[in-house]
């Protein structure tokens, strides 16, 4: 099983379903899955894209297949089917969904499950042209182990109700959070000291910890000073810089921050998925990345997950050690914690608030705050 914060939610809800045949149960299933694939950005606040519109569309099918007892009857490949308009207006009744369109229905949900699982003989949802009517593909929802077969519809339908309350609680977290911003600026030092360091939590929107990483380090290095030049006569003396290369959710190829003149790189993340590392260090041709790690488990054991999850991915040294060798430093919570209270010794506590404030409003666009 790919491993994500959410897949702890999805294992939790085939045990109690399914027993000690849970595993089995999900190794057996391409749509468990794609399940677990689909909710990755559960725990991660308002930044990651949550992909609503290819899980409602199988949400709503397996719903109304469930609500007509076909998960405790036979005769489905005999019914009707759902209608469409019906099963389009179920999803934007549903939350997050109001804006959602008829593609995932039609077409984008068959072809990203047949991407996922091109080996796969099923194709997710079935559709009659002449008649508009439109069926979940029942081979999909069942499974056998050993001697046991299980309909999965009742599990489809509780994981998608947990990702739904988890992304609604993730988003009204935000939502508090960008409100609290707009009067903390005028508490005494001690409160706003307390806020930031609350915002320094694996449990903080992932928007807002790229920003208030960007100002601890920000302030953390500026008063660093290097010297350089093409001529050892003629060095000049400049100060660290941290730049913020745009808004937390830009595609902007695996550059959160960049520092000058020392020109590293900065990639703010909050998994331990070793292919997402390393897909940003290839998008970079292997350039060093330092990775700021939304995880309050030590340095050494980040390095030892993601040496682990390398062997496993690729098995030959010689690529897992180039690999390795282009992390050039990992920064977990309690490192922030140390730097961030390192800046307040030196009487940065308003500065980073405010470079806090500031870029809140361009990613936010909330209305100004006093300073």
């Amino acid at each position: 099983m790919m491993e994500h914060e959410f897949t702890s939610q999805i294992k939790k809800i085939l045990a109690g379903l399914y027993g000690p045949d849970a595993e089995a149960v999900y190794e057996k299933s391409a749509l468990l899955q794609y399940f677990n694939i689909k909710t990755r950005s559960a725990m991660r606040g308002s930044k990651a894209r949550s992909s609503f519109a290819n899980i409602y569309a199988i949400y709503v099918l397996v719903e109304d297949y469930v609500k007509k007892d076909f998960h405790q009857k036979r005769g489905y490949g005999e019914s009707q089917g759902a209608r469409f308009t019906d099963l389009l207006q179920r999803q934007r009744e549903l939350p997050f969904g109001s804006k959602l369109q008829n593609h995932a229905l039609n077409s984008r949900m068959n072809e990203e499950f047949k991407k996922y699982f091109p080996q796969n003989d099923f194709i997710p949802i079935l559709r009659d042209l002449q008649s508009n009517r439109y069926w979940i593909n029942e081979n999909l929802l069942k499974v056998r182990v050993q001697r046991k077969k299980y309909n999965l519809a009742l599990a489809v339908l509780a994981i998608m109700d947990q990702y739904v309350e988890t992304k609604r609680n993730a988003f009204e977290q935000f939502i508090e959070t960008t409100e609290r911003l707009k009067i903390v600026a005028r508490e005494d030092n001690q409160l706003v000291q307390e806020f930031i360091s609350s915002l320094l939590a694996p449990s903080a929107d992932a928007r807002i910890f790229e920003i208030v990483s960007y100002a601890i380090l920000k302030f953390c290095y500026h008063d660093q000073e290097i010297y350089f030049g093409f001529e050892l006569d003629n060095l000049r003396k400049e100060r660290l810089k941290l730049y913020k290369t745009g808004r937390t959710n830009a595609n902007d190829g695996g550059i959160d921050f960049v520092m000058r003149p020392l020109g590293r790189f900065f990639q703010v993340t909050e998994t331990l998925d070793v292919r997402k590392y390393f897909l940003d260090i290839d998008k970079l041709e292997h350039y060093p990345v330092s990775f700021v790690i939304k995880s309050n488990e030590s340095i050494k054991q980040l390095e030892s997950k993601l040496r682990a999850g390398a062997e496993r991915q690729y098995g030959v040294k010689a690529i897992i050690e180039k690999y390795m060798n282009s992390i050039e430093e990992l920064i977990n919570l309690p490192m922030l914690h140390d730097r961030f209270n390192q800046a307040i010794q030196q009487g940065y506590l308003r500065d980073i608030l405010n470079e806090i404030i500031t870029q809140s409003r361009v990613e936010f666009n909330f209305e100004d705050v006093v300073n």
